[in-house]
């Protein structure tokens, strides 16, 4: 895969970011972050909006349980939307014109799930225990690849928690804190149990659209860092409640 087409944009978004990344922060504009930073700046002198969010994405989510009841893993299917799945696939050789492989998309999902470690995958997940509501933390990705169909990039990939955990009452919160990548649940079956114990109960609160206070504060509020935390308000928020 070639990444040549991103050239022209990094030394402009590790600007954008507000400080100096350095040599690995600029490979990462070939990334999924890196990719939004990069249209955001393309935006920016060409006429598309220029304030956050810059990248939508509609999200599948599975929680996967062991036999033994324990959540073991988080799920995702990610579809991009149509402006980044065409900037993301620009130098890409493939063998029939306009058709991409699993086999020919392996390098950019590669590249994706490893800018994605930085950000925490954009998943957040809690479990409760007799000290409270512990933060779990994840394993590298597994079972990953991409796919295109009419249009639009989707990024299939699993990630295990380290330590397995049984828990009466867990979360699952899906966001871009810094609100560069805006996640809205799929419109139908968005979040399924995989494996659960019996009588456990799944409720999903969807966030309201944050686009249009993004647009009020204006892209300088994200760029200076003032608004780092802001996409929280926006947080696709998944409970369990098991017996």
């Amino acid at each position: 895969m070639s990444l040549v087409p991103l050239a022209p944009f990094r030394f402009a978004a590790a600007r954008a970011g507000g400080r100096r990344r350095g040599a690995a922060g600029l490979w990462r504009v070939a990334g999924l972050r890196g990719v939004a930073v990069a249209l955001a700046v393309w935006g920016a002198s060409g006429g598309l909006a220029s304030a956050h969010p810059h990248v939508w994405v509609a999200a599948v989510t599975e929680l996967v349980y062991g036999p033994d009841g324990a959540l073991t893993a988080v799920r995702h299917v990610w579809t991009f939307d149509d402006m980044f799945s065409a900037y993301a696939l620009q130098g890409i050789e493939t063998k029939t014109k306009g058709v991409y492989t699993r086999e020919e998309l392996a390098p950019l999902a590669q590249t994706n799930v490893d800018s994605l470690k930085e950000f925490g995958f954009f998943t957040f997940a809690r479990a409760a225990d007799v000290s409270g509501r512990r933060k779990q933390t994840f394993e590298e990705p597994v079972d990953y690849y991409l796919e295109q169909a009419n249009g639009a990039l989707t990024l299939h990939f699993t990630l295990p928690l380290k330590v397995p955990v049984k828990s009466r009452e867990l979360s699952v919160e899906i966001y871009d804190p810094t609100y560069f990548v805006d996640f809205a649940l799929a419109k139908t079956d968005p979040v399924r149990l995989v494996g659960a114990p019996a009588g456990c109960t799944l409720s999903v609160v969807r966030p309201s659209d944050g686009a249009a206070q993004a647009q009020v504060l204006g892209e300088q509020n994200f760029l200076d860092g003032s608004n780092a935390t802001f996409g929280a308000n926006f947080a696709n928020k998944i409970k369990v409640d098991c017996p």
